[in-house]
């Protein structure tokens, strides 16, 4: 156990050595072509000194996708760091243009070396505190006549105990510089901030549209086994007891009293069970559009409804399903809370959005946090980033306005 506490500092020593002296290797090809020019016999005049800047320049920076690539896999195999590339804009001057590419550059430029320099260091360090660490070890295969020149008991120990403390501090710098390293690459090399927020809010943005689908696919598929299992149970059921009613006329009163109740019952039960599965997901609305399914919502409300679709094409299952849940509630709202005479319900296509509109001429005040749904439609419409709106002045009328993206 103490052995272990003493050894703690080493872990993962090794492994950041490594990436250190990789990096250092990996920053010599680009070093090189900068310093290639300046070599003896450089150039001496204005023109060759400035191509002898620019031109390596222009080389490292079109190197710069592959040498970015370099140290991400560096990185991967060395350190276990992903370090992902940012976007590429396409086109030369669009890539020139990016403030990814001249990230890029700089790294190379300078952090690149600078690390390359430290890591360099670390290595130098771990040399000098082995040889410090092991002098008992390698003194005696110094020649003789130079050996006693060095032997000192005291001094070799001094050494040793030096070496042994510096090989604790190169294993600590190894670590820090390659975490240094690790973090330097991963904001030079790899997305911006704005670029991950919007990665993240794209791949969010995704997966809630997946959800949202395997919602409606999950409703849809609830309907249907209702509709075919249970609610054909209990029609089966009610039209056996109507025929019992029919064909055995002397029935005692009290059995017959006990079939007419649950003969009540049934159908009571099959329109409950209609009205739930409607709830889920109207089974006319898959079969034959949201405009057959929002004629049926007209047709069953208590006053008078002008609908009005224009659908060239239909949208997407979840969409409809989103747009058909919009008007049923509104309308629940109109008959409950707006004491209104009639009710118009548009629905177009205009683009890629499905733009929906009910109105009222009730008495307005609507308010969506006063309770009456509008919070829970606002909430399903967000949930395929659509955009919910109501004006509802006190006096009337109501509009709610739905905007839905055709898109999804």
């Amino acid at each position: 156990m103490q052995s272990a506490f003493l050894l703690r500092p080493f872990r993962g020593a090794g492994r950041a050595t490594a990436l250190l002296a990789v990096g250092a290797l990996a920053q010599l090809p680009p070093l090189l072509v900068l310093a290639l020019p300046w070599l003896p016999g450089g150039p001496t005049q204005a023109l060759s000194v400035l191509a002898a800047v620019l031109v390596p320049l222009a080389a490292l920076v079109a190197a710069t996708p592959l040498l970015s690539a370099v140290q991400r896999a560096r990185l991967r195999t060395r350190f276990g760091v992903d370090v992902p590339a940012p976007a590429r804009a396409g086109g030369v001057q669009p890539w020139l243009r990016s403030e990814a590419t001249w990230r890029q550059v700089r790294y190379h430029l300078v952090v690149g070396p600078l690390l390359a320099l430290a890591g360099l260091c670390v290595l130098l360090l771990w040399t000098a505190a082995g040889v410090a660490a092991t002098t008992y070890v390698w003194i005696w295969a110094v020649p003789p006549e130079y050996r006693y020149a060095l032997t000192d008991v005291v001094q070799d120990g001094y050494v040793t105990a030096a070496g042994l403390a510096a090989l604790y501090a190169a294993a600590w710098l190894a670590t820090a510089v390659a975490r240094l390293d690790a973090r330097a690459a991963a904001n030079r090399l790899g997305p911006s901030r704005t670029e991950q927020l919007a990665r993240r809010v794209a791949d969010l943005t995704e997966r809630r549209a997946e959800v949202v689908a395997a919602t409606d696919a999950e409703r849809r598929r609830i309907e249907r086994d209702l509709h075919d299992g249970a609610q054909q149970r209990l029609v089966s059921l009610a039209v056996n007891l109507g025929l019992a009613k029919a064909t055995l006329p002397d029935l005692p009163d009290d059995a017959r009293k006990v079939i007419d109740e649950a003969h009540r019952e049934a159908k009571d039960a099959i329109e409950e069970l209609s009205n739930l599965v409607r709830g889920l997901h109207p089974a006319v609305l898959e079969d034959r559009g949201l405009d057959a399914a929002l004629s049926g919502i007209a047709e069953r409300a208590p006053l008078p409804v002008r609908l009005t679709v224009d659908l060239p094409q239909r949208p997407s299952p979840t969409i409809e399903a989103v747009a058909y849940f919009v008007v049923s509630e509104a309308l629940a709202n109109v008959v409950k809370h707006a004491r209104a005479s009639r009710a118009d319900v548009s629905v177009e296509r205009i683009g890629e959005i499905l733009l929906v509109v009910v109105s009222d001429d009730g008495v307005g005040g609507a308010d969506s946090s006063g309770g009456t749904g509008l919070t829970g439609l606002a909430k399903r419409v967000a949930s395929v980033d659509g955009t919910f709106s109501i004006n509802s002045p006190v006096g009337g009328p109501t509009v709610v306005t739905v905007e839905l993206p055709c898109a999804l």
